[in-house]
């Protein structure tokens, strides 16, 4: 009898065991199902974040009817820059920038007040040849220039309608005396074109 229980303990071990092995490769195939499907999943979640990814806009630039540049602390004369500006009020960009280069060349004089020794010129009693403050000027306006690009304003319309020159902190020199130092600001305006019957008018 005991030889028999020994026997039927076997088998009933080797069974458990096959039952087992068979739940083993069950559990390993429903695995590896579950990995299909989140694989596929995945799948279909990247074609559905492809398609839903939204289209970059580029930053439009509000246009402006105004553009300024700033000179602060400038190695200048005051009174040169302040008949500067006066000299290139109302005048587009491009043509102060031409008319500075000119007083450069000294083929073109700016109008002074004062006992000053008179030049030629279309309504010019008296004048100078500013170089020095022309130079810096000028590179004022290609700044100005810039920023009316960037503010997405029409260059053939712009006109230069402010030119302010201050006093700035100036440091002192030996025997009481001081340094030149100005502060600028040019500003342009966009003017529209008034349209009349004889044709345009600016």
């Amino acid at each position: 009898m005991t030889e028999q229980k020994m026997i039927e303990e076997k088998n009933k071990s080797e069974k458990k065991a096959e039952v087992k092995l068979v739940e083993t490769k069950k559990e390993v195939k429903s695995a590896d199902v579950k990995k299909e499907i989140k694989v596929e999943n995945n799948v279909g979640e990247e074609v559905k974040t492809e398609e839903k990814k939204p289209e970059i806009k580029k930053d439009k630039v509000s246009k402006k009817d105004e553009a300024f540049a700033k000179g602060e602390n400038l190695h200048a004369s005051k009174k040169h820059c302040m008949y500067i500006c006066s000299f290139i009020k109302g005048k587009k960009i491009d043509d102060a920038i031409k008319d500075l280069e000119d007083v450069i060349k000294f083929k073109q004089a700016v109008p002074f007040k004062g006992e000053i020794p008179h030049r030629k010129g279309k309504v010019m009693m008296s004048g100078r040849y500013p170089v020095k403050v022309s130079g810096i000027i000028i590179s004022m306006l290609k700044g100005l220039k810039g920023n009316v690009i960037a503010n997405g304003m029409d260059l053939e319309k712009t006109r230069i309608s402010e030119g302010i020159s201050n006093w700035a902190s100036r440091p002192a020199k030996s025997g009481g005396r001081r340094f030149k130092r100005t502060n600028v600001v040019l500003k342009a305006r966009e003017f529209e074109e008034k349209k009349t019957k004889m044709g345009t008018k600016k």
